[in-house]
């Protein structure tokens, strides 16, 4: 989700009439935002952002570590996850440094109470070396290309042991 849709006006009145006309559960949905509608860090970004929160919505940094945003102000924003971006995780085991990258953004999240997901995961190695640093939740190919939703549901029921 970019700037350009946070500037929409009611979009916390939007969002709440698509959960109602859907019947889905808020706490279901988890919206994506990118690292730039943080680094605007004006009021109207912020409050936006709270009225969404407010609804039950999840609210997760997309490609976490590559935008612009603010160190000093990420705890001012009412976020759930950040999502680690897949350039760290794909060069673990190539590069020391994106190991560390990604150990940080870890470290980062659990100390101001989100959760964090590692995008990008390839190979075993990529994973297990995430699961050494403690990283719970990840995504990518390693587990299964995008799906329609019947082979997801099936590929969830299987219970696959990664």
């Amino acid at each position: 989700m970019g700037n350009k849709l946070f500037s929409q006006p009611n979009l916390s009145q939007q969002i709440s009439q698509i959960l109602t006309d859907t019947s889905l559960d808020a706490l279901s949905l988890k919206l994506e935002i990118t690292e730039n509608v943080l680094a605007e860090n004006d009021e109207l970004t912020i409050a936006t952002l709270l009225q969404v929160k407010a609804l039950g919505v999840q609210l997760s940094i997309d490609d976490f570590g590559t935008g612009y945003s603010s160190l000093s102000r990420l705890h001012r924003f009412p976020i759930d996850e950040l999502k680690i971006d897949r350039s760290f995780v794909s060069k673990i085991g190539i590069s020391k440094g994106n190991l560390e990258i990604t150990e940080t953004i870890l470290t980062l999240a659990q100390k101001l109470g989100m959760s964090a997901i590692a995008e990008g995961i390839e190979t075993a190695e990529q994973l297990a070396r995430l699961r050494e640093l403690n990283c719970a939740y990840g995504q990518g190919y390693f587990f299964s290309r995008p799906l329609p939703s019947q082979a997801a549901e099936e590929l969830i029921i299987s219970k696959p042991q990664w």
